[in-house]
């Protein structure tokens, strides 16, 4: 990864020239110049041999403060020597015009320390100016193995830091891929207690339910290992496919259980026959099954043929939902036959026997009588029903992607162009300070200008805001993450400042495949801007 830093000063060594005394003492730019270059290099010696070894000498040229710089000789050009100066435009002088005097640049210069010039701005919760440093991760890591190593670094320096100086995380995105591993492992545990409920209410055995409990797990195992072979780590995209395949990948489990229990009515379940019923049960449903879930898996192929943004964003889902789903058919003609074996056992109640069993058919076969015997009233009811679904469905719109709660917030206004410094330094800390009184708001980390990095290029007019929210639970009651940003909206209010709440990642995708960081925009272009104006 690179480390970026914003903010702050860069101290500089800077020798500040009077033109009138360089006039004064006949001197070209160009000597002071190349004189300062010279004392600030590095020259080589040659080589020399003692003991029967070989020593590289070379001479540094290493200044230790300002009074070295001070101390620098310089004398006016000998005659026909311009050096760099005659290259800068600057005036030769002949030895009849120059005395050959040795000055010291301090008496010529006013030699001081000072600041670069700056091109971004860090700020941190409204009081005052900080350094900054923005971590970038290379393309293809794994996000979340690079923040575990970036905070064990940052625990590491904290403790070689002079007094009063400290490191304050201002955005973290390991938070969000662990809420979307929370919600994979929590779609998890609610797929298999839906499943143990089912198999206890209508089949009242408790050992089918765990012919599921076990089989799904290892089918959403086997896909975390062909991902890992492949390189794909577990983003949100990813844990999504898993996720949608879940509620699929327990079908042929379920079904071969209601079979073999049909079998076990017809014929008791005993310790002599068990696994051949159950080998009668499982060839009888399982090619049918196995075929569905083969339809079922090929069914997201045509994603993977998505180019540009939308493969980049779909393919992880699609591999991971084919992973899954391949394995859940695998092991419908592998493992689950012999779970079945081992965990269905001991007596079989009947249909009959199971009281709501009983109630749902008492329900449902007068409505089959009903309509069997009048099919055209159904047709054209259904024919109905689908007509009137047709009308809202058109007007119910559509985009890319629906936002996504990232946790944190991302403020983005749009200020006048070539705003002074000063005058984005001011307004990046007062907005910064209003935005904190916020009281879900728990850090404001804002930039304006550029980062010290090649993949930065934001003017000194671009501010980003990054809003650090404190855990749910610490909001006040019933506030949502809309009626955070309305409060904000209110909050912040400048003239000539048009506000945008964004979430972090979400804001750089649309910046990076649109050029334009709010979800509606309008490009204007034309060769007259007097025309574009009005």
């Amino acid at each position: 990864s690179e480390v970026a830093t914003v903010g702050g000063m860069v101290k500089q060594y800077q020798v500040v020239i009077d033109p009138d005394v360089l006039r004064s003492y006949q001197l070209p730019l160009g000597v002071l110049m190349q004189t300062i270059q010279r004392s600030t290099g590095e020259t080589g010696a040659g080589a020399l041999e003692m003991a029967e070894a070989r020593y590289m000498v070379r001479i540094p040229g290493h200044l230790r403060g300002l009074d070295d710089l001070r101390d620098l000789p310089i004398s006016p050009p000998e005659k026909g020597a311009g050096g760099m100066g005659a290259g800068m435009g600057a005036q030769i002088y002949e030895p009849a015009q120059v005395t050959r005097t040795v000055f010291r640049l301090g008496d010529i210069a006013e030699v001081r320390f000072g600041p670069e010039m700056r091109e971004g701005i860090a700020e941190l919760d409204g009081e005052g100016e900080v350094v900054g440093g923005i971590v970038l991760m290379r393309p293809g890591g794994n996000a979340l193995s690079t923040i575990a190593a970036v905070k064990d670094k940052l625990a590491e320096l904290q403790k070689g830091l002079p007094a009063g100086v400290e490191l304050v995380p201002v955005y973290d995105r390991s938070g969000l891929i662990h809420r979307a591993i929370e919600t994979l492992d929590s779609r998890l545990i609610e797929a298999l207690i839906v499943v143990s409920l089912v198999c206890a209410l209508f089949l009242w055995h408790p050992g089918s339910a765990l012919v599921v409990v076990i089989s799904l797990p290892i089918a959403i195992l086997a896909a975390f290992i062909v991902m890992y072979w492949q390189g794909l780590s577990a983003n949100i995209m990813s844990l999504g496919g898993i996720a949608i395949a879940i509620g699929a990948m327990v079908d042929a489990a379920i079904v071969m259980i209601e079979n073999l229990h049909k079998h076990a009515e017809r014929e008791p379940l005993t310790a002599a026959n068990r696994w051949a019923l159950v080998q009668r049960a499982t060839t009888e449903v399982g090619p049918a099954l196995f075929l569905s879930l083969i339809i079922v898996t090929l069914s997201f192929l045509p994603v993977l043929a998505l180019q540009g943004e939308e493969g980049r964003l779909f393919a992880p889902l699609a591999y991971t939902k084919t992973y899954a789903m391949a394995a859940a058919a695998l092991l419908s003609i592998t493992l689950v036959p012999v779970l079945l074996g081992v965990f269905v056992r001991g007596r079989m109640r009947g249909e009959r026997e199971n009281p709501i069993n009983r109630g749902l058919m008492a329900a449902y076969q007068p409505l089959l009588a009903w309509v069997l015997r009048q099919p055209g009233r159904v047709l054209w009811l259904a024919l109905a029903l689908t007509l009137a679904g047709a009308w809202p469905a058109l007007r119910l719109g559509s985009e890319f992607m629906p936002d996504l709660d990232e946790g944190d917030l991302l403020y983005m206004p749009t200020t006048f162009p070539g705003i002074a410094p000063d005058k984005a330094r001011q307004l990046l800390q007062q907005t910064d300070r209003l935005i904190r009184t916020v009281p879900e708001v728990a850090r404001v980390f804002g930039k304006v200008g550029r980062a010290e990095t090649a993949t930065d290029p934001a003017p000194m007019e671009m501010i980003e805001t990054t809003i650090q929210l404190k855990p749910r639970d610490e909001w006040r009651p019933g506030l949502t993450i809309e009626d955070i940003k309305a409060e904000l909206e209110r909050t912040v209010s400048f003239p000539g400042l048009t506000n945008a709440w964004l979430m972090p990642i979400n804001a750089r995708l649309q910046m990076l495949s649109t050029g334009i960081k709010t979800p509606v925009g309008v490009k204007i272009a034309g060769p007259d801007l007097e025309v574009i104006q009005r």
